[in-house]
């Protein structure tokens, strides 16, 4: 006799509801999310994976013969509103939740659910789901970013979890810290910390910008443009490659957009911001291949991929993006500010290793930006280094630290299954150089 039961996901599921939460994970931008750890190649959505796992392990209402087919359609939309309210993403640490789905595999396991395996879980959102439905979860991967990922999704945080922070000027009003909430405390106040220490290092390369009543004004972004020389003989001088002029499209304000001022009699080309209005000219490169806004020129894509495999491509400051008292600010770029950029002393060191080639998804070497260097400005790799040259000094921090708060430090390592004072420092490190590595994802030369 065929004792095997079908389970919810074969016979039927609330599609709409579950695609309708998977998509909203897609909007939760710089949010509070697994996925902000640290991106990954094609992350399923949990909530989709939280409804497979769920829907795969319970019991449909169809493999029970004591129930008339209505009374299984009742059970079956009764198993749906438990799943449709744990698709959520606000539910994701309802206990109400949770508890109503763990029940159901309960009953359908009386003698303990199966582990749930997955050997390649990339982003983990398959292991970390079966964990929040208290499933055993076996995950692993080939490549060791992934498997670094996992840990500080699945490994790290439960071995810290419910322990008060240690950095000595958290919050200490508080009388229980939940969960991770103590190492979220503390990744937060180290980071601080290296943001404060890595200012007083390299400050000076990052002056203040003016603003347009001589305010001074925090930069949080520098607009440039790649250049090439025009192929156009009566113009002498480098022409830039614009995908679009437009700074800002907020509804209800002005749109401020970039405006070049083209010289003709000194053949030059200068920037200048706008507010309100359009753009006076199109962009200058789609799909490769670009114009010279001095002439009107064609720009072959052969000819800008040669220019700049023969390193001859050139940058150009068109403006500054900046914060004050009065929000954010677009401000036209000066010599100062040009200066700034190009007064960052030798590091003595590049990063020289090469580029994947992978035409699909990095296209880079085919313009002859093919060292991991030449994505970045000198500014940029400064930055980089410096905060990657203070975490060894975090790790004394933290573990003398948590020492003064009393943890043990009995010098095991995370990586051989540690949890005092020497493990922990090397958690902290491990969430702050997935923070670095986000940086280097936005400074550099060729994000968006």
């Amino acid at each position: 006799m065929n004792t095997n039961k079908p389970k919810l996901i074969e016979v039927a599921l609330p599609l709409a509801i579950i695609n309708e939460a998977a998509a909203a994970e897609g909007s939760v931008g710089a949010r509070p999310h697994p996925k902000n750890v640290h991106r990954w190649w094609a992350r399923r959505p949990l909530a989709a994976a939280r409804a497979v796992i769920w829907a795969s392990l319970v019991d449909d209402p169809s493999g029970d013969p004591t129930l008339t087919p209505e009374q299984q359609e009742t059970e079956r939309l009764r198993l749906f509103g438990i799943l449709e309210r744990l698709v959520k993403w606000e539910n994701s640490n309802n206990l109400d939740a949770l508890a109503a789905a763990r029940a159901e595999i309960d009953r359908c396991f009386p003698q303990g659910a199966p582990s749930i395996l997955d050997p390649f879980g990339g982003g983990g959102a398959i292991p970390l789901e079966a964990q929040r439905l208290g499933l055993n979860a076996l995950s692993g991967d080939l490549n060791p970013v992934a498997v670094l990922i996992q840990k500080a999704m699945l490994e790290i945080p439960p071995r810290f979890a419910g322990r008060r922070p240690v950095h000595p000027d958290t919050d200490s009003t508080l009388d229980t810290w939940q969960r991770s909430q103590g190492m979220a405390a503390d990744i937060e106040a180290y980071g601080q910390w290296m943001r404060d220490e890595a200012f007083k290092r390299i400050g000076r390369l990052y002056p203040n910008a003016t603003g347009p009543n001589g305010e001074q004004l925090t930069p949080i972004a520098w607009i440039w443009a790649r250049t090439v020389e025009s192929p156009d003989p009566t113009w002498d001088g480098h022409v830039p490659l614009v995908a679009s002029w437009t700074l800002a499209k907020k509804p209800g304000k002005p749109k401020v957009w970039i405006e070049p001022i083209i010289d003709r009699d000194t053949q030059t080309i200068t920037y200048e911001v706008r507010e309100g209005g359009e753009p006076t000219l199109d962009r200058t490169v789609e799909r490769g291949n670009g114009t010279c806004i001095a002439t009107g020129s064609a720009i072959p894509y052969a000819y800008i991929r040669d220019e700049s495999l023969n390193g001859r491509m050139g940058e150009q400051l068109m403006a500054i993006v900046a914060e004050g008292d009065g929000g954010r600010a677009y401000i036209s770029p000066t010599e100062p500010d040009w200066a700034a950029s190009l007064s960052v002393p030798e590091l003595g060191w590049k990063p020289t290793s090469l580029v994947g080639i992978h035409p699909r998804n990095i296209s880079t070497p085919s313009f002859g930006l093919d060292e991991w260097w030449k994505l970045f400005t000198p500014r940029q790799l400064t930055a980089l280094t410096t905060f990657s040259d203070l975490l060894p000094a975090v790790h004394e921090r933290v573990t003398a630290d948590a020492t003064t708060a009393g943890w043990t430090d009995d010098g095991l390592r995370l990586r051989d299954g540690g949890d005092g004072a020497s493990a922990y420092a090397d958690a902290i490190l491990t969430y702050l150089a997935f923070n670095i590595d986000k940086f280097a994802d936005f400074s550099c030369t060729v994000s968006a």
